[in-house]
């Protein structure tokens, strides 16, 4: 009889679990593919309409996916775009690591290079950006060697997280202490940042400060990841084998499996912004929410 406390304890968590899941999506939901024509995708971001920009890294190109299902070329040449993100007035921040910089590119398609170094270094190769309502700049600089750079070694010293305050350079360190910094994302309301230490299987939750500095970094789950975004609801969405949906208090609430190699990176799409567009190895898939994200 000692045992039936306990076994109340785990149906009623998984029950709790199983709403949680069916509050995000219908039970039988499945992802949706898009086109499998690409070398490996990454860095969708969301404008103000619900259109998702994305890219094919190896093929050097940023693809539009519109609101109506129409997939066009937005940009060639697009200096090997990983982690991208729009800023409020619908410039694509994109981490082009072919040179290792920061770009910021118009609608028109116009480029303007935000970053090119830190301090007279090459940066590892940004690979994903979050910009907070203000229009400051987090970027994860890890080091994956390219195929296409002539370097076989990284000129700074370690993988770091920088900030980028509008209109204000250079670039300062916020945090220093990773394996492999990789996927990123922040709050609404500009507050709170998550980063994945992707080398260290971690995650990190971080206060944001007005000047862009970080305060309370604090462990947000034992789990690392690629590619994230959120919902209105706070919950995050982690990109790897799959999708895992992670609650405000860390606990993992849903999955979502994707028939792909890797999964690298997510975001909400769509007029309404209630679907989610996700990059996996060389495809793009999409997955109908009961729930809105917030990108």
């Amino acid at each position: 009889m000692k045992k039936l406390p306990a076994l109340i304890l785990l149906l009623s968590a998984l029950t709790g679990k199983l709403s949680a899941q069916t509050e995000l999506y219908a039970p039988d939901t499945k992802a949706q593919l898009v086109a499998k024509q690409f070398s490996f995708t990454e860095g969708p971001a969301v404008d103000k309409k619900g259109n998702v920009f994305f890219t094919d890294q190896p093929n050097n190109k940023i693809w539009k996916y519109d609101t109506d299902g129409k997939l066009s070329v937005f940009l060639d040449s697009a200096g090997r775009s990983n982690g991208m993100y729009f800023d409020k007035k619908g410039n694509l921040i994109s981490c082009a690591d072919a040179d290792d910089q920061l770009w910021s590119i118009s609608p028109k398609g116009k480029v303007t290079v935000l970053l090119k170094d830190y301090q007279g270094h090459k940066f590892n190769g940004p690979n994903d950006v979050w910009v907070r309502p203000d229009g400051g700049i987090y970027i994860t600089d890890p080091y994956y060697q390219r195929d296409y750079w002539t370097r076989k070694q990284p000129d700074l010293d370690g993988m770091k997280l920088y900030y980028l305050a509008k209109g204000k350079g250079p670039a300062v360190i916020v945090d220093d202490k990773f394996v492999r910094p990789n996927g990123i994302i922040g709050t609404p309301d500009g507050k709170t940042l998550y980063v994945a230490d992707i080398g260290d299987n971690k995650t990190y939750r971080y206060d944001i400060n007005k000047d862009g500095s970080l305060s309370n970094r604090t462990l947000f789950i034992a789990m690392g990841c690629d590619g994230m975004t959120i919902d209105e609801k706070g919950n995050i969405y982690m990109c790897g084998k799959g999708v895992t949906i992670v609650n405000p208090k860390g606990d993992k609430i849903g999955h979502i499996d994707i028939d792909e190699p890797w999964t690298a990176n997510i975001c909400f799409g769509g007029k309404n912004k209630d679907t989610l567009f996700i990059t996996a190895s060389k495809a793009v898939y999409t997955f109908k929410m009961n729930i809105k994200g917030v990108d």
